[in-house]
Order: structure tokens, then C-alpha cells, then sequence
């Protein structure tokens, strides 16, 4: 099956920081019931402490986890329900090789590191070295957006493409549909833009926030303040951007804060997925 012009349709994923709770307190009945659902994929989080015992559970649902998330770019991974501390580079990659991953993707990077153009030089520098040292381990490695990355914009580039300039071309791509929209971005034409360097999307839904919740000076917020829904059901452009993408691998649906029932919600952002021809 084919996307457009011979180029092969991504496979479906789900990031397992939807799951939250559920994956801690239950991992091997969670990648069941994914599985269940007719997942082959998940993106791993949180999973530099544990990677054999992920490995193990994965292997025992018929999983893989191609790509996962784990801070780079940070001494401290801030989340919205709370920090873990970064390990060093090595740790990670080693982590993630025994999961048997291929891509390493940094989930977030603090607002205040993307307001100045030195602050993104750094990032750029910083994720520069990291794939020099992940492809020590056969690995590449990835950065994935919120909304922070637009705020600020030099000579009318936003940081986040500043950031893209000043990364190799080997600094794979994960866009956040909704949260690119929540940045005040066409979801669609970023994908465009991102050409053969977008390897995944979060296939997220939902209604944007009013304004940038990471804008300085916005209130504190937290996951289970935003409106997000079942795919196809929010005011995100899903089909429109995942159509843009030139060599996307990976459709990775993720929620960070599940309307309904978690599993049910993962399965019917799933079947719009299937249903649709998106994916493989």
C-alpha cells in the first residue's frame, strides 16, 4: 500500500505516555491490551531505568518500540505532572539499544531555552553532539515540539525553525500536530516544510488552548486542563498534515489527557488511522 507517488505509508505507534498510571501500575496487561487494539508499535517513555524489563514485556506482547523518549537536552525532563532526571547520553542510548530502538526523540525543552538565539544555537550544538554519540551506538536521534518552540522569532523565523537550520540533517523530526497548532502554526504547511526530516507525527486531537499555556507570564497548567479528543474529532488538520508528510515513518497517536476510557480512545484514534489509509 502506498501514500503518493511510491512513497510507503508510516506505521501506526502510540506513545506510552498516554498510558501514564496505567503502564506503571499494570506494563505487561497495558502493551496487551495495545496489542488488542492491533498495535505493533509503541514509543517508550520513561524507559532508561528499566530497559530490560521493557524489553521482556514488549517482546511478550509482540511489540516493538522503534522510537522512544528521553531527555538529551536537559539536566532535569519537565512534564506537566512532574521531573525525572536526565541521565548521561550513553546511559540513554545504551537503554534504548537493548529495547532494540532506533530513534532517540527529546520530548521537551524548557521555555526559557527557546526565547533567544543563543539559547537555540546551544540546543542546536547540544543535539548536534548527541548524534554523534548515538551513532556510536547505531542509533539517530530526534527532537519533538510543544509550544514553547514558537513563541520567540528571529529575522521572522520562529526558534523551532531556527533550530531546524541549525541542526544536521541526521536530527530526525517529530512534530506535535496539536501542540504546533496550540503554537499558533499551520499544522499542515510546518509539515511541509519539515520535508525528509519529519519522520513522525503525534497524531494528537483536540481543541487549542486560547493561548500559548507556555507563553511567559501564562498561568501554571497542567495535562488534564487541555481539551484533547478521539482523532478526527478536535480542530486539528490531521488527515491534511499527515497527506503533507514526504517520508514520515512512524503515526504515533498520543493523548495527554484521554478524554474517555484510555484504551478506547487510543483504539478509535487507531481505526481513524486504519480507516482512513494513513498507515500501513
Amino acid at each position: 500500500m502506498t501514500k503518493k507517488d511510491d512513497v510507503a505509508l508510516p506505521v501506526a505507534s502510540v506513545q506510552l505516555y498516554t498510558l501514564a498510571d496505567l503502564f506503571a501500575a499494570d506494563m505487561q496487561g497495558s502493551l496487551e491490551r495495545l496489542a488488542a487494539i492491533g498495535l505493533k508499535n509503541v514509543e517508550a517513555f520513561d524507559f532508561v531505568r528499566r530497559p530490560r524489563e521493557i524489553r521482556a514485556a514488549l517482546d511478550a506482547a509482540g511489540l516493538a518500540s522503534p522510537t522512544g523518549h528521553a531527555p538529551l537536552l536537559s539536566d532535569t525532563l519537565w512534564t506537566p505532572d512532574g521531573s525525572i532526571p536526565t541521565p548521561k547520553p550513553e546511559v540513554v542510548f545504551e537503554a534504548a539499544a537493548t529495547i532494540g530502538m532506533t530513534t532517540v526523540i527529546d520530548p521537551f525543552v524548557p521555555v526559557e531555552r527557546w526565547l533567544t538565539e543563543d539559547g537555540v544555537q546551544d540546543l542546536a550544538d547540544r543535539m548536534n553532539a548527541a548524534a554523534e554519540v548515538a551513532a556510536g551506538f547505531g542509533l539517530t536521534v530526534g527532537y519533538h515540539n510543544h509550544a514553547q518552540e514558537f513563541i520567540a522569532s528571529f529575522d521572522g523565523r520562529t526558534a523551532y525553525e531556527r533550530f531546524v537550520e541549525l541542526t544536521d540533517d541526521r536530527v530526525a523530526l517529530e512534530l506535535d500536530l496539536f501542540w504546533a497548532l496550540t503554537g499558533g502554526q499551520d499544522p499542515v504547511a510546518l509539515t511541509a516544510s519539515l520535508g525528509d526530516r519529519l519522520v513522525a507525527q503525534h497524531v494528537k486531537d483536540g481543541v487549542a488552548p486560547d493561548s500559548n499555556p507556555f507563553a511567559p507570564g501564562a498561568p501554571a497548567f497542567g495535562s488534564d486542563s487541555l481539551d484533547q479528543r478521539r482523532a478526527g474529532e478536535g480542530d486539528v488538520p490531521l488527515a491534511d498534515a499527515l497527506r503533507a508528510a514526504t517520508a514520515l515513518q512512524y503515526a504515533v497517536i498520543e493523548y495527554d489527557h484521554a478524554p474517555g476510557d484510555v484504551f478506547e480512545d487510543v483504539a478509535a484514534s487507531y481505526a481513524f488511522l486504519t480507516e482512513g489509509g494513513f498507515v500501513r
